[in-house]
């Protein structure tokens, strides 16, 4: 691996700074107080320094410190006002901001980053999974997803923004490399909304548009795992790991007893230092559910007992050919898939990015392009992590994402710093590094 120029601080900001140079701006000259890239770079700003409130970080922008520090550190002139920032996103197109994550996917491939996420030899691990990031009773928007919820009192009609968001993952690296979401649509209002599988399927479209050579392995819960998502993932050359419920595969999980019965199907079984037992059952070619046009599947079983107690079990299906050398790490492949829960959902929602705040939702694009932004954010600093030594040490030092955060930004309140390094080397030199 090598630290490419653009991977650092300084290039990222390059490269931020020359994209949000290059969006249309079409509001008129005249009236124009902020140049676009600086709205666009100071709300990016705001979700990487991980403020919680849009009025309380443009409030604070106002201190000399803190304004020459999004100068010297971030290269933006001056911040719009809360309102202002917010007419301004809500007119921005997604796909503006969505781009950004193949421009930062493509800088760590020619550092040679995600060398380290193959799996099986080949492919590249995608978890797939959808999650609400806004509800409320009360506020909503032309783009909300509407849904009526019983309550005490009768029914209430709910708001929600959704999306489906994939990310590169692997089974023994806590970072993980976001990749652009989709929404989950409100096309014509209450009269015709759209789901999660739907979304998941343009999902692939996009992701194959924009990494036509990636040797993909989708995984993703049980909720894929029907025919059609099947020959959606198929039909976009990519490959699947896919979590099947019993209750969901009933006619699936009929075939595999009966391939019991007649020890037809293989089985592993050993023991780890801790004296728990780790059991794997695996089958090739059975129909996943009674179609005459069934997708045939390979399907497989993993338990880990301790004693008589069973601590975790569960069962998969996928088009990777099963075999007694590869069934161990297919179902850590399997199991990474949790990864997408654990390190992206429950760290943007519980560890300081405030995702489910209601930054602004507009009547466009508002609420989206701040959650773009917001995950772009968690993207950087996924990079720093991977990539900047004093980022990592202070990491491992102050415990937490949100710790390092308040670190940082309480300190650009306080101090003027000329860039980026110096800023972690103060930080770090304060903390006992080196």
């Amino acid at each position: 691996m090598r630290t490419t120029l653009h991977l650092r601080f300084p290039g990222i900001r390059k490269v931020l700074l020359k994209h949000f140079s290059r969006i249309a701006d079409h509001r008129e000259r005249q009236k124009v107080n902020h140049e676009l890239r600086d709205v666009c770079m100071g709300a990016l700003a705001m979700f990487c320094f991980q403020d919680p409130s849009l009025l309380q970080f443009q409030e604070r922008t106002k201190a000399p410190t803190l304004g020459a520090n999004l100068k010297n550190l971030w290269g933006i002139e001056s911040v719009p006002s809360d309102s202002q920032m917010r007419l301004v996103m809500d007119e921005i197109e997604p796909g503006q901001f969505e781009s950004l994550f193949t421009t930062f996917f493509r800088l760590l491939q020619r550092g040679k980053y995600l060398e380290q996420y193959r799996v099986l030899g080949t492919y590249y691990l995608c978890a797939i999974d959808g999650s609400e990031y806004f509800s409320s009773d009360h506020i909503g928007c032309p783009s909300c997803l509407r849904r009526k919820v019983k309550k005490k009192g009768g029914d209430t009609l709910q708001f929600s923004h959704q999306i489906v968001q994939a990310a590169l993952v692997h089974p023994k690296l806590p970072q993980v490399i976001p990749l652009a979401p989709e929404q989950v649509r409100n096309t014509d209002g209450a009269a015709k909304q759209d789901c999660e599988t739907n979304a998941a399927k343009r999902l692939l479209i996009k992701l194959r548009k924009t990494h036509p050579k990636l040797p993909l392995i989708i995984v993703a819960d049980s909720l894929y795992a029907k025919q059609p998502m099947i020959e959606a993932i198929t039909g976009q050359n990519m490959h699947y790991v896919l979590t099947a419920k019993p209750d969901d595969h009933k006619l699936l999980v009929e075939w595999v007893e009966g391939l019991r019965t007649l020890n037809e199907v293989a089985h592993m079984e050993d023991t780890d230092g801790k004296g728990r037992a780790h059991v794997y059952e695996w089958v090739n070619g059975v129909p996943l559910n009674g179609n005459t046009d069934s997708p045939r599947v390979n399907y497989f079983e993993y338990w880990l007992k301790d004693g008589q107690k069973t601590a975790y079990h569960s069962s998969w299906v996928t088009d990777v050919p099963l075999d007694d050398e590869g069934i161990e790490e297919m179902v850590r492949t399997a199991r990474s898939r949790w990864a997408i829960e654990n390190e992206v959902f429950n760290t943007v929602k519980n560890h300081g990015y405030h995702i489910e705040h209601n930054y602004g939702h507009g009547v466009r694009n508002l609420s989206f392009n701040f959650f773009l932004l917001n995950m772009l954010a968690f993207f950087l600093h996924q990079i720093f992590e991977l990539t900047d030594r004093t980022y990592q040490w202070l990491g491992k030092k102050l415990g937490s994402k949100r710790n390092l955060w308040d670190h940082l930004r309480i300190a650009c309140y306080m101090i003027v710093f000329p860039d980026w390094e110096d800023l972690l080397w103060r930080i770090a030199h304060e903390s006992g590094y080196g």
